[in-house]
């Protein structure tokens, strides 16, 4: 992608960050340290729109990957407020990644990319399924939900990104609790929001990938 277009994308990434306050708040009273912490979602967002632009830039598919990422960048910031994933968000990031992958593999006459999307989809709520039954699981099935949905575009993109979508989320998760407990900023009975490492894990992948 030019330099141009790299501007471009930057941008419309600082205006999705200009509304995802505004439109988390539709779904959740936010606490104040999430207020404060309002000025810093533009920025955010241009970084998370760049890379996904630098990563598949030449892919027929980024502008799905950029609007998932919008209402992930909304999940997240709820997730982080309350603890939950809305189904409404959930299902507007499912819509938007069956219907534009859909699209792009018509225009691109690429059919076997969607069923690789659809297979991604259907691994990936197999797996956190599983996770979520374990004993002692703090994996909700909001949770599962968003993994389907993310796992649209990672098996659009393949096996080792699916796999890669899969596996990193936990270490980050894993790595972030470990953190908090050393730092005792949180109990070991603390639930931490598990939504935006899937989200932040997912969208490293497809930078990776």
């Amino acid at each position: 992608m030019s330099a141009a277009g790299l501007v471009g994308v930057a941008l419309l990434g600082g205006a999705v960050g200009v509304v995802v306050p505004p439109l988390a708040r539709r779904f959740t009273t936010m606490p104040a340290r999430l207020r404060r912490g309002a000025w810093s979602s533009p920025p955010v967002a241009a970084v998370v729109f760049v890379g996904l632009a630098v990563a598949r830039g030449d892919d027929p598919a980024l502008p799905v990957l950029l609007a998932v990422a919008a209402v992930g960048l909304v999940l997240a910031v709820v997730d982080l407020a309350c603890l939950r994933l809305p189904d409404p968000l959930v299902l507007v990031a499912g819509l938007l990644a069956l219907a534009g992958l859909s699209a792009a593999a018509l225009l691109a006459g690429t059919p076997g990319r969607l069923l690789g999307a659809l297979g991604g989809a259907a691994v990936a709520g197999a797996a956190h399924v599983l996770l979520a039954l374990l004993p002692g699981s703090r994996l909700g099935f909001g949770d599962v939900k968003l993994a389907v949905v993310l796992g649209l575009p990672l098996g659009w993109l393949g096996r080792d990104a699916l796999l890669t979508g899969l596996l990193l989320p936990h270490l980050l998760h894993g790595a972030l609790v470990l953190g908090l407990l050393a730092a005792r900023m949180v109990r070991r009975d603390t639930l931490v929001p598990v939504g935006p490492a899937l989200l932040a894990g997912a969208w490293l992948a497809v930078l990776l990938g």
